[in-house]
């Protein structure tokens, strides 16, 4: 075996370009390299976990069967929070560690992708519900602080009625007597892994994406390496590795059943969706947090949107793509609309998702009262499993993962760096975000566009703008989708590891989920976009429209639905653009041979490493 270039020089740093070509040195690395670490993963606990083990010294590779934060990691709440709800079930251990998590995000970690988001708790009883909650919010004040540290949002607020019905004109006057506010902070969740997945390139890490782990390969009872398939080429490779993280989240069980042992614990699928819905459908200036019969109801601030969830129903389904129905969206639905002064329809829902939470199954059979602890098992010797948990809390997950596969390892290795370590386009941030009017005239573009760049790429905002510099059509918004412009996805393919058009649409911008048409419009724009980085040619960019365009129906379909069996199965009419590409590999080999005229376009400009 080669061994790998080695990370120890904390000086060292690499590209945190995630293109094509970075992506086949990463997979001829995978090959040639008995890594110290290989994680299996590309959500938020396997990037962060990447992070973490790369950062130590160690040599490190990460592979994902599908797009960064594909699964569950894209389809969260978009909050970074302590959880109210768990101060009820007394589980202040949980909370504190949350709430010093997201001081950390907020204020070193990623300032550009976590910013603090105001919430309204309204209050139904005079007196023993405000002294009550009003008790809880100062615990969550308390448990935020880190010695001196202060949390970076401000502390909780108690309101009068009329203080409440001035804030949100739109709020019912008989659907509370007064409230309480408090702050918690909000992220990207897809942005914020593919940057992950990014900071781990960075510091020298083999990442890519759209390679899946088939099998293990084993010494005895112990774990080696894996067998690996790269789905944009067919081709099956061999990974070796000292230790292997399983981070697969609602997969864990499928992963652990490739090693032929059955695992020391369960992850149960719980579904939770959101509906998305214009930020003009009612007029407030914070979020709401309402209780319902199950557990809460979270009303987001979300740009020029609102957030509206979740659900909490058993899932055992189709894990890649689970389905809303529409009683999923009339439940939500009905219980924001009853503290709305003018209720919400079905009509003004522009967006809805569905995602998974892993959790841990055994202690009881509500999944709304599963465990949101994490744990992590040295199953069988060489692999290290690691489920459960919150968005939140990753980088503990993350730490806990690696410390025990270092333990498994020889020499003496570094202790966790995570905590001080700043994800890329977050160092010079706040110089850049002072600097937002001077950067808009220079580059002739309007301060609100400036402002979406930096809290979408930090300092890595002069990538976009150099592309802007090269090609001014770069500039012009998205059809549909004004809020982005296709210098976006162009850096998205260039530099993102975007490889297809849904992950562009779905992950790196959020245009299936907040545009009224989920991305039609914007498609063909951006796959001609994408085409010109990946070098596509005709057949192959209009393969990836029809695949996203399948995509779009059958979730609309799936969302009319009864029930998660109705919905399941509409749902996965689509097919996978993986499987699209092979179909017509197939047909291509079969037909006669000729030659297609590779398709000609401009240039575009590809920026260098900020």
């Amino acid at each position: 075996m080669v061994e790998s270039r080695s990370t120890s020089d904390p000086a060292v740093t690499y590209p945190s370009r995630l293109g094509p070509a970075e992506r086949a040195a990463a997979i001829a690395a995978l090959k040639e390299t008995e890594l110290d670490i290989l994680v299996v993963g590309g959500g938020i606990v396997g990037t962060g976990s990447a992070v973490d083990a790369v950062t130590r010294g160690l040599s490190v590779g990460l592979v994902e069967a599908r797009d960064f934060a594909s699964g569950t990691s894209s389809r969260s709440s978009k909050l970074v929070h302590g959880g109210i709800r768990y101060l009820e079930q007394l589980d202040f251990r949980l909370v504190r560690e949350a709430l010093i998590e997201r001081g950390l995000l907020l204020q070193r970690v990623a300032p550009h992708l976590v910013k603090p988001v105001r919430f309204l708790y309204p209050l139904h009883k005079r007196v023993f519900e405000r002294v009550y909650i009003g008790a809880g919010m100062m615990l969550y004040d308390i448990f935020s602080y880190t010695g001196l540290r202060p949390p970076g949002v401000p502390h909780h607020r108690h309101l009068s009625r009329r203080q409440v019905l001035k804030a949100i004109p739109s709020i019912a006057p008989n659907a509370l007597v007064g409230g309480i506010t408090y702050y918690d902070a909000q992220v990207d969740d897809a942005r914020y892994v593919a940057n992950l997945a990014r900071t781990a390139a960075h510091y020298g890490a083999h990442v890519a994406p759209r390679v899946r782990v088939e099998g293990f390969l084993k010494v005895g009872e112990r774990v080696v390496g894996v067998q690996a398939r790269d789905l944009e080429t067919d081709e099956r490779f061999e990974i070796h590795a000292k230790q292997v993280v399983n981070a697969t989240g609602v997969w864990t069980d499928d992963t652990q059943s490739m090693v032929g042992e059955r695992g020391q614990f369960k992850v149960r699928a719980s579904k939770g969706i959101h509906l998305v819905v214009p930020r003009d459908r009612f007029q407030s200036k914070m979020g709401l947090l309402l209780r319902t019969e199950k557990s809460v109801l979270f009303v987001i601030p979300w740009g020029r949107h609102w957030l509206i969830g979740t659900t909490d129903t058993d899932w055992h389904l189709d894990k890649a793509h689970p389905a809303a129905t529409a009683a999923d969206i009339d439940y939500l639905l009905a219980h924001v609309n009853e503290v709305l002064n003018v209720p919400l329809s079905r009509e003004d829902v522009e967006g809805v998702y569905a995602g998974l939470r892993p959790l841990l199954a055994g202690e009881s059979e509500q999944t709304s009262k599963l465990s949101r602890e994490h744990l992590v098992a040295h199953s069988v010797p060489g692999l290290v499993v690691i489920a459960g948990g919150k968005w939140t809390t990753y980088r503990i997950m993350a730490k806990d993962a690696i410390d025990a596969a270092v333990d498994a390892l020889d020499g003496k290795i570094p202790e966790s760096t995570t905590d001080e370590i700043a994800l890329v386009g977050a160092e010079g941030y706040q110089a850049a975000w002072n600097r937002r009017a001077r950067i808009a005239a220079d580059n002739d573009l309007h301060i609100a566009r400036v402002e979406h760049f930096l809290n979408r790429y930090g300092t890595m905002t002069e990538d976009i703008l150099a592309l802007i510099r090269q090609d001014r059509s770069l500039a012009e918004p998205l059809p549909g989708a004004d809020d982005y412009v296709g210098a976006e996805v162009v850096y998205a393919a260039s530099h993102e590891g975007a490889l297809h058009l849904e992950d562009v649409l779905a992950r790196r911008t959020r245009i299936s989920i907040e545009a009224w048409d989920r991305g039609v419009s914007a498609a063909p724009v951006a796959a001609s976009l994408m085409a010109g980085v990946l070098g596509w040619d005709a057949a192959r960019e209009d393969r990836e429209v029809q695949t996203y365009l399948k995509r779009v129906i059958a979730e609309r379909e799936s969302q009319l639905q009864p029930d998660d069996q109705s919905a399941d199965r509409v749902r996965l009419e689509a097919p996978d653009i993986v499987d699209v590409d092979k179909a017509a590999a197939a047909a291509n080999a079969a037909a006669p041979t000729t030659k297609a005229a590779p398709r000609t376009r401009a240039p575009k400009a590809t920026p260098t490493d900020g």
